[in-house]
């Protein structure tokens, strides 16, 4: 099995802990050599400075490729393209282009006065540009507020047409979900790479809480592993198996890219990257 190239998303941090543990989390897992890595927005813009920061910092001073999440919410046209600007600036030429999630308590988005009133708009304006490199997410499973899901694909097709080149999933539980979304995807006509998003399991209670507000299945055989191992203390053990066994079929299948959503805690998308033959490479002069 070749190993696949491997792409990781990092949030900001809030604090001075946050930024050790950001900076131990982009340490660990740069020699992985990933083809990007990303740094996310909060709900409703809530981190918008911490990620121009973040974005800033991390492409001056890491050597990755790093790409700024820029979202829709609760901005106007001049503000969000003014970030954009900003990003160009400081040589970052990747952006994940997102409506983005409304502020919490807000019960769905409401595009600002004078913003983008979607993500097929805001990829547009960044593609005219012509500054940047432009990915964008998608739904294997149906969007909490689309109708089905051939309105996701068809949205995701007006996306890719519009000027971004890659699309990134949201997680997923088993690779049959990933595989039906890309196959209806290619029946739709979409040729651009579609990238398998990854969320190890570092904490069950807290990815099952996510995957609610998401509207990612959660499988009943996921709550009764995860019940038995921890009752065996080996929770670590199940997640990094899970987590590689799906990683592997899915390459299997064909996938030839994965993007880790890390939540700034590097250690099992590393130990899973390794399992699957994404391991630093080693130089005569590492070895000397």
């Amino acid at each position: 099995m070749k190993a696949p190239s491997v792409s990781f998303e990092f949030f900001p941090p809030k604090d001075l802990q946050g930024s050790f543990r950001l900076w131990d989390t982009v340490q660990t897992l740069a020699p992985l050599e990933p083809r990007f890595v990303s740094v996310t927005y909060g709900a409703g813009g809530t981190t918008r400075d911490l990620t121009r920061d973040a974005v800033a910092t991390l492409h001056g001073s890491s050597g990755l490729n790093v790409a700024a999440h820029l979202t829709c919410v609760n901005a106007t046209r001049e503000e969000t393209m003014a970030i954009a600007d900003s990003f160009a600036e400081a040589g970052v030429r990747e952006i994940v282009a997102l409506r983005g999630d409304p502020p919490k308590g807000a019960g769905g988005f409401t595009p600002t006065e004078g913003g983008f009133a979607n993500s097929v708009e805001l990829v547009e304006a960044l593609a005219d540009t012509g500054k940047f490199t432009i990915r964008v997410g998608a739904y294997p499973e149906k969007h909490p507020e689309a109708t089905d899901t051939a309105a996701d694909v068809a949205w995701l097709k007006r996306k890719l047409d519009t000027g971004a080149v890659e699309a990134i999933t949201q997680f997923f539980f088993e690779p049959e979900t990933f595989f039906r979304f890309r196959d209806a995807c290619e029946k739709a006509g979409i040729d651009k790479p579609i990238v398998p998003g990854i969320i190890p399991i570092e904490n069950w209670a807290g990815v099952r809480k996510f995957a609610k507000a998401c509207g990612t299945h959660v499988p009943a055989w996921l709550d009764d592993a995860f019940d038995k191992a921890k009752r065996d203390g080996r929770e670590d053990l199940l997640a990094t198996a899970l987590c590689t066994e799906m990683c592997s079929e899915l390459i299997e299948g064909g996938a030839d890219a994965l993007h880790f959503y890390t939540l700034n805690r590097p250690e099992l998308t590393r130990d899973v990257c390794h399992a699957l033959g994404v391991t630093p490479r080693v130089t005569l002069e590492n070895v000397a």
